[in-house]
């Protein structure tokens, strides 16, 4: 036999058509003689001879036999016994041979062993379940296995059944020993089942998903029909059509081009009605509608720009200055990278509107972006596309809005950009967006492709400096704009603050005009602030109250006067202490500096019977608690006093405000000196400067907002390190023009300036 193994007790059907096999055939079927079937050792092999064929094989006899005209013959052979081919015989037609026949175990379930009853009833159940799995197989035969009562029966009838290699067969039909024969069938058949379990499997799976396809293309057949009948196909046509148009239109680079095509193949093949059509359309509208191509951008006209920013604000001339620098680069090499602009200044001082000149004066589109709060890093990025109601970020949302690759940004409030947590470090999404060697590929999370920012102009805005990350700050160049002086809030507020709230409140200016000294008034007793914010405000209460007499039925202009001010917003808000505060010994006033400009501090000190002690309240920061121990140290050494007997107090009024720094020292000593010589410090001097042991005093900051508060508060002197001399060049020519500048190189020449010479030793034993 060339493919096939015959087993004992089992019936096959066989073809043969070498002449030596059916003369056998023949030969068998007219006699009682019976036929050995056994298996070649290469099917290849046409004629064959002893060497040919395996010596071990079955008995069989032939059932039925059935010649043709064509050479081919079909026996139905039962195998019967296994044989052992012991000489074959010389002088046939065909193969004869003595063998020796091999017994089959028998024995009842009751003589058989454990192990072998084991192995039998496993053998059941296996062949009963693949029986099962099989698609073919009549069930019957699953009574049949049952029925069989023979282990070795059963054995040989599953093996023959077997998807295997024949040389495998062969092995199992000469494995004689009982036992040995169960082990391998059950492998081979514990194998075979768990393939038809897997395939079982993935047949029913296969099945479901194909039926679900199936239902849902179904439906979706019937709703286009719905649709065809209402009229709406023709719609989503021309929808898919304008869509495809559009991605074709939109300019993309030809890599994003590409992959929005692929996208639209896509959403083609979906149904309409599905939740991913819809978010692919959503992305692909918004490829669409973003501005992939530079159209270019206008001439700068210097002269043209400095108009527009001198229209615009009053004063800020060094700003000024350099924004008009800046666009001149822009002007004279269009494809230079530019640098980032950050404005950084207290509320209301124009930091936003200078913003909106410079777009003005380089005539290009302008997009602001609210940076405070911002935690998630995707309100930068964007969110990706598998999450619902994913959306880009708030960039690429303005570069959308500006129509245009080649605007003005503004990145407003950066300096209150959320610390970085679960969802991200939003300021670290923004270094690639303000980094010019990066941001030519930005990518945003949503649109997944590159998108070129370079062409943008990025400006930045913050109060302060401190609380933006370092590598952001690196990556900006910082313009500082300090707040007004009172002369420069009046033409403010003249030129700019009042037309806009007659505007605002429906009033002309031949109804209404407003005095300058009640503008000068709001700026002294109402408000008292760097910026212009809170006048404005006041200036919009004040024309709402004249415009409700309008409304009533005036018709004379009015002209509101300092006089009015106090029936229309209440009593003065603001008032001169520095005179009543500092006329008693103990209390100094030193300046400070706050992210929302300069103010002035008031140091109180006093003394109690005691131990040496030093108590600071006021809530000081660990910096400021330091400058008063420097400054108590300062004191001991140009007062003569036993210390040791006194509790000394140092309080900073307003303690509900966090106040720290060092530049408190000059003010604190000079406080302690008052106190100690019991001589009260002039009224009108203010004083700002840290301190060392030596008595030294050292250079401070902000300069420029301390100056105008001062002048604000009234102050007439201003105490300064000899050090910050040079920062002078920042203030207002008509502020320095109102103060008195006294420069300090020691806290000898503060005391001498601000309460007058110490009495020497000498004259305190004389008196």
């Amino acid at each position: 036999m060339r493919n096939a193994v015959m087993f004992p007790g089992v019936i096959s059907p066989i073809m043969i058509g070498r002449a030596s096999s059916v003369a056998a055939a023949s030969a068998a079927s007219r006699s009682e003689l019976k036929v050995g079937f056994l298996l070649q050792r290469d099917p290849q092999t046409d004629e064959i001879g002893p060497k040919d064929l395996h010596r071990v094989g079955t008995a069989g006899k032939i059932v039925r036999y059935a010649g043709s005209a064509g050479g081919t013959n079909h026996l139905m052979v039962q195998g019967e016994q296994r044989f052992r081919v012991i000489e074959f015989l010389e002088g046939w037609p065909f193969l004869v041979a003595s063998v020796a026949w091999i017994p089959e175990a028998t024995a009842s379930a009751e003589t058989r062993g454990a192990g072998i009853e084991a192995r039998f009833m496993q053998l059941k159940a296996q062949a009963a379940e693949a029986i099962h799995l099989l698609p073919n197989m009549p069930e019957e035969l699953a009574e049949v296995v049952q029925a069989i009562e023979a282990p070795g029966q059963l054995a040989d009838m599953v093996a023959n059944l077997l998807d295997i290699r024949n040389e495998e067969k062969q092995d199992l039909l000469e494995t004689f020993e009982l036992g040995e024969r169960l082990d391998k069938v059950l492998a081979f058949l514990a194998k075979r089942v768990e393939v038809l379990r897997l395939s079982k499997e993935i047949g029913d799976k296969t099945r479901k998903e194909f039926g679900e396809r199936q239902r849902e293309h179904v439906l979706r057949e019937q709703m286009r029909q719905i649709q065809k009948e209402l009229g709406d196909e023709e719609d989503t046509a021309a929808e898919t059509e304008e869509l495809k148009q559009a991605i074709e239109d939109a300019g993309m680079p030809e890599e994003t081009l590409k992959h929005a095509r692929k996208e639209f193949k896509r959403l083609a093949r979906m149904g309409e009605s599905s939740g991913e059509a819809a978010m692919l359309r959503t992305w692909l509208e918004w490829m669409t509608e973003i501005p992939w191509v530079f159209t270019g951008s206008k001439d700068i006209n210097i002269q043209e720009a400095r108009a527009i920013l001198d229209a615009d604000h009053f004063g800020l001339e060094k700003i000024k200055r350099r924004i008009l620098e800046h666009l001149a680069v822009r002007k004279l090499n269009p494809e230079g990278k530019a640098p980032i602009l950050c404005f950084v200044g207290p509320p209301g001082v124009g930091k936003t509107s200078l913003g909106q000149s410079i777009a003005r004066a380089m005539d290009r589109k302008f997009q602001r972006v609210a940076l405070g709060g911002t935690h998630d890093e995707a309100e930068i990025r964007g969110h990706r596309r598998t999450y619902i109601g994913a959306l880009p970020g708030n960039v690429i949302q303005a570069v959308k809005r500006a129509g245009t690759r080649s605007g003005v940004l503004m990145l407003d409030e950066i300096d209150k950009l959320g610390a970085g947590g679960f969802h991200g470090d939003p300021s670290s999404a923004l270094l690639e967006v303000l980094d010019p060697e990066q941001n030519s590929k930005f990518r945003d999370n949503y649109l997944g492709v590159d998108f070129d920012l370079s062409k943008m102009m990025f400006i930045a805005t913050a109060n302060v400096l401190d609380t933006i990350p370092g590598p952001l700050r690196d990556r900006m160049e910082v313009i500082q704009l300090p707040g007004y002086t009172a002369e420069e809030k009046l033409e403010i507020a003249k030129r700019y603050l009042v037309k806009r709230q007659l505007e605002a409140n429906g009033l002309k200016e031949a109804q209404v005009s407003v005095a300058d000294p009640a503008i000068e008034s709001l700026i002294q007793d109402y408000t008292r602030e760097a910026g212009v914010r809170n006048l404005e405000r006041e200036i919009g209460s004040v024309l709402r109250n004249v415009a409700m007499k309008f409304a009533e039925g005036r018709v004379d202009p009015v002209t509101v006067e300092a006089g009015d001010l106090q029936g229309i917003l209440g009593a003065k808000r603001f008032e001169n202490e520095t005179a009543l505060r500092t006329a008693t010994p103990g209390v100094a006033t030193g300046l400070a500096w706050t992210p929302v400009g300069g103010d002035i501090l008031f140091i109180e000190a006093n003394k109690v019977p005691g131990t040496g002690k030093l108590i600071l309240t006021g809530q000081l920061g660990d910096v400021m608690k330091e400058s008063a121990q420097a400054a108590l140290t300062v004191t001991k050494g140009l007062v003569q006093e036993a210390f040791e007997k006194w509790d000394v107090h140092i309080h900073v009024p307003a303690g509900a405000t966090p106040k720290d720094g060092p530049s408190a020292g000059v003010a604190m000593t000079l406080a302690l000196v008052s106190l100690f010589t019991g001589k009260p410090i002039r009224p009108d001097v203010a004083m700002t400067g840290e301190i060392s042991l030596r008595g030294l005093v050292m250079p401070i900051g902000g300069l420029k907002e301390k100056t105008l508060a001062a002048l604000r508060a009234g102050i007439r002197t201003v105490m300064l390190p000899k050090r910050n001399e040079k920062d002078l060049e920042d203030v207002p020519a008509e502020a320095k023009a109102k103060l008195e500048f006294v420069f300090l190189e020691n806290v000898e020449d503060a005391v001498k300036a601000a309460i007058g010479e110490l009495p020497s030793e000498e004259e305190k034993n004389a008196a």
